[in-house]
């Protein structure tokens, strides 16, 4: 990401703003367009990305009064059309639409419930209401559920996936929800075999989240997906390994069975680092040989060990290879960049190690120097 980028100026600004009011104004000839945007603009510059959300929907509750089945069909006539139905991944939407969420959960939530789940399934074909769909699942879990089994066959894509997008455990900058890990299961079982990939990497996200919890949960929905057989045998096997990237990481032996890798596999590994010492910001040169008497699959990956200011070591696991032997030696180079600027993971100086991990198991060792 570049220097100075700003992820909120960029979905949320004048330009953004004008559009949603320009929707607004096109539809309602009352709508005050001009004042709307000088309100939103007066606030919204100091806050952060949800912030702003939040207070576009504020400001635009101010112009829209009335209760909710007096407003919705002013929200229905100033959307855009739906996102593109001839697409099957990667249209998220605008994110000026998603203060349309906050608004419905504002005015909705408590006084009109059933008209607000309406009006999100509208809205999502335009932005993911995912995160406005989770105070309704604390509040009318009932409810909410019911709706979403039928939304497991609706004909937008997009409303599918908010099934399962909206009931994510651990859902990135979303509410806590407090439905238990397994109570969402049946409407993945629904949507797993879903022919659009969009909706089949949120099923995929979903089960990684419940794996931080209980690995075995999603391991056995998963072999029992495997046996109904209503997927494509590539886009099942694609959505397992997305599902169990966690579990691959830590090795999970029965995750990795699952995947067809053996952890007992027997494989010969030797590791070799072309530099004794590294300078921070240069890349770290190792090759790997792998030999297996046999023909076999294999995921290999390496850990490195980082030492800390505080005199503890962390560790990160990266991707290798994932690839087949074929009993003849197979050699595979890396160049890892050892980034001293990185704003998330801070290098110090110092013993490191690197780890060779063959479908999960530590198979060889070598440390390297880190220098300034």
């Amino acid at each position: 990401m570049a220097s100075g980028f700003s992820l909120k100026d960029q979905l949320f600004n004048l330009e953004k703003t004008r559009y949603l009011a320009g929707l607004f104004a096109q539809a309602l000839p009352e709508f005050e367009a001009e004042r709307f945007e000088t309100e939103v603009m007066a606030g919204l510059l100091p806050l952060e990305l949800k912030a702003r959300i939040n207070w576009i929907a504020e400001v635009l509750g101010r112009h829209l009064p009335g209760p909710l089945f007096e407003v919705a069909p002013q929200i229905l006539s100033a959307l855009p059309p739906p996102l593109d139905p001839r697409k099957t991944d990667d249209d998220f939407g605008d994110f000026i639409f998603a203060p349309l969420g906050e608004f419905i959960v504002a005015r909705g939530l408590s006084s009109d419930p059933e008209l607000a789940l309406d009006l999100l399934a509208e809205v999502t074909q335009r932005f993911s209401m995912e995160w406005a769909i989770r105070p309704f699942l604390n509040e009318h879990p009932e409810l909410t559920l019911a709706r979403m089994q039928q939304w497991t066959s609706h004909p937008s894509y997009h409303v599918r996936r908010l099934v399962s997008e909206g009931t994510r455990p651990r859902l990135p900058w979303g509410q806590g929800i407090s439905l238990e890990m397994s109570t969402p299961l049946p409407l993945l079982e629904q949507l797993h075999s879903d022919p659009t990939r969009y909706v089949t990497r949120s099923v995929a996200n979903h089960l990684n989240d419940i794996t931080k919890k209980d690995p075995d949960l999603v391991l056995d929905l998963l072999e029992n997906w495997r046996a109904l057989g209503r997927q494509q045998d590539k886009e099942l096997t694609w959505l397992i390994s997305h599902a169990c990237r966690g579990l691959v990481k830590a090795g999970h032996p029965r995750c990795l069975r699952v995947l067809g890798y053996d952890p007992d596999a027997e494989v010969d590994v030797s590791l070799r680092i072309n530099t004794e010492t590294v300078k921070i910001d240069d890349y770290l040169n190792f090759e790997v040989t792998l030999t297996a008497p046999k023909g076999l699959p294999v995921i290999v990956d390496y850990r490195v060990t980082f030492p800390r200011a505080s005199g503890t070591a962390s560790t990160k696991v990266f991707k290798l290879k994932q690839t087949g032997l074929k009993g003849t030696p197979l050699t595979l180079a890396k160049r890892h960049r050892l980034k001293g600027d990185a704003t998330t993971f801070k290098l110090h100086p110092g013993r490191h190690a690197v780890e060779i991990l063959v479908n999960g198991r530590v198979a060889a060792q070598e440390s390297f120097e880190l220098t300034p």
